[in-house]
């Protein structure tokens, strides 16, 4: 039986590469395969993306958010079984890969209302007989790069605002996790978009990238993953002067103090943490304790994480933890934790017993942990931490921010004066207090510092896509 195709071009599907599989990190069972081609077919999407892009441009806002909301009406239909497949190929808990999809169409959902909202401002003039006009006009052809964490719910994220600003699409989707992504454009294609409107390729991310960005019609780039490839993508937006759009690496600092509800900050902490397996951006990377509630805090969080289970992310009822991507990712968690460990760390978590087959990682938590090992200096991406003593608030902030990435924080304290300050001087670009899931799909989402430029979600990641314009006009 052939495979069907998973390359998306000028609203066709057509697979003219080799397949590659795609396997479960829960036990290395192949869970599909996708065309995996090149520069060719990147430079074809772009032609058809720039083709498409006068008719789709001047599409009424109205019109283009109704086929949005087709879109998020299928997606979040079918989350039933979409879900099952993302947990599958990415090794997240089955309850998270449905919740992931039903997310994803939301982002369709609300950029398709956001379409049919004014993009442009009349100026009050100074002087009679002039007019003034602020105006908002989509960017051109958008390359969406996204990563195997949340390969369903970024893309969205990226895909939905430049379409409803206007822009034509060239997806990339890693091929880590790229089978739920396909789903999504087979909803997009249901869903009645034109042709060249929106596109997906697979392929080498290298390859890919500098295909896409060379193109002389791609004028913005979406880019989600590490730092190190966001510096690779900026140099390649440069030479043309392509607009980037960057969220990357974070190192969030999770933050307790003596007036929190220690009961809480345990629950929002394994949120925080463990959700979609430690993989996340915006995890939290180092707990932060306060000392009066050092020990309460450090004694329930060990308690809660030792009656963790580890297992398959489709079992019933699920586990608390599933396995990670791959065993390069295992490998470097490992690294980690023994580093930490050699350096004099004390780890507080019991020993697990890992399924035989797939790529594990027991959850660690560790005390005592020396300030210049990694798992104190970098984004771990994976099942551990360590906790880290704090006396005053000040104290607490300076440590927080010393850190080169910026993407997200958290803050459990019961006292309002603190959150406000804590606000003004954390250097993230999202800050959680008392709240594990600070993402929402009407609000920016974004780092400072080396954790990236530009916003995806909101009205602020509409603007991401489209340019500004001026005009002004004499009597």
């Amino acid at each position: 039986m052939t495979a069907p195709a998973t390359t998306y071009i000028n609203g066709s599907w057509t697979d003219r590469a080799g397949r590659l599989d795609v396997t479960s990190p829960a036990d290395g069972s192949v869970v599909g395969s996708i065309s995996y081609g090149g520069a060719a077919a990147a430079a074809d999407a772009a032609d058809a993306a720039a083709a498409a892009f006068p008719a789709w441009s001047a599409t009424p806002g109205r019109a283009r958010g109704d086929l949005l909301h087709a879109l998020a009406s299928d997606l979040a239909g079918r989350a039933g079984e979409i879900g099952p497949l993302l947990a599958r190929e990415s090794g997240k808990r089955l309850p998270e890969g449905v919740a992931e999809v039903r997310f994803a169409a939301e982002f369709f959902r609300w950029f398709g209302e956001q379409a049919r909202r004014p993009a442009s401002a009349l100026l009050a003039p100074e002087t009679p007989g002039r007019r003034h006009l602020v105006s908002r006009r989509p960017a051109g052809v958008a390359v969406c790069l996204t990563p195997w964490n949340f390969p369903v719910s970024i893309q969205a994220r990226k895909l939905a605002a430049a379409l409803a600003a206007g822009c034509t699409t060239v997806s990339r989707a890693s091929e880590k996790a790229p089978l739920a992504v396909v789903e999504m454009f087979r909803c997009l294609d249901r869903a009645g978009f034109p042709a060249g409107v929106a596109n997906l390729v697979h392929g080498p991310a290298g390859e890919i990238s500098q295909a896409l960005l060379a193109h002389e019609s791609v004028r913005v780039v979406s880019f989600t993953g590490s730092t190190a490839v966001g510096r690779q993508i900026m140099t390649l937006a440069a030479r043309r002067i392509v607009r980037p759009a960057l969220e990357l690496g974070g190192d969030a600092p999770f933050l307790v103090f003596d007036d929190a509800d220690v009961d809480a900050a345990v629950a929002g902490a394994l949120i925080a943490k463990f959700r979609n397996n430690g993989q996340s951006c915006i995890a939290a990377n180092r707990f932060l304790v306060q000392d009066g509630v050092y020990d309460q805090f450090a004694g329930k969080l060990v308690a809660a994480v030792d009656s963790m289970s580890v297992g398959d992310p489709l079992a019933d009822p699920p586990p608390g933890l599933g396995p990670l991507i791959d065993e390069a990712r295992v490998n470097a968690v490992r690294d980690l934790v023994d580093e930490a460990v050699a350096a004099g760390a004390q780890r507080l978590t019991r020993d697990f017993a890992l399924p035989g087959k797939g790529c594990y990682a027991p959850p660690v938590l560790m005390g005592e942990v020396p300030g210049n090992v990694g798992i104190a200096t970098t984004e771990v991406f994976g099942p551990a931490a360590g906790l880290f003593r704090f006396a005053t608030e000040d104290e607490a902030i300076a440590r927080a921010n010393q850190t080169e990435m910026g993407l997200a924080a958290y803050a459990y304290t019961r006292d309002l004066g603190r959150a406000a300050r804590l606000g003004d001087q954390l250097e993230a670009g999202i800050l959680g207090v008392n709240d594990p899931v600070p993402s929402a799909v009407f609000a920016p989402l974004g780092g400072v510092k080396q954790s990236g430029l530009g916003r995806e979600g909101g009205s602020e990641g509409l603007e991401e896509f489209q340019n500004v314009h001026y005009l002004a006009q004499s009597s």
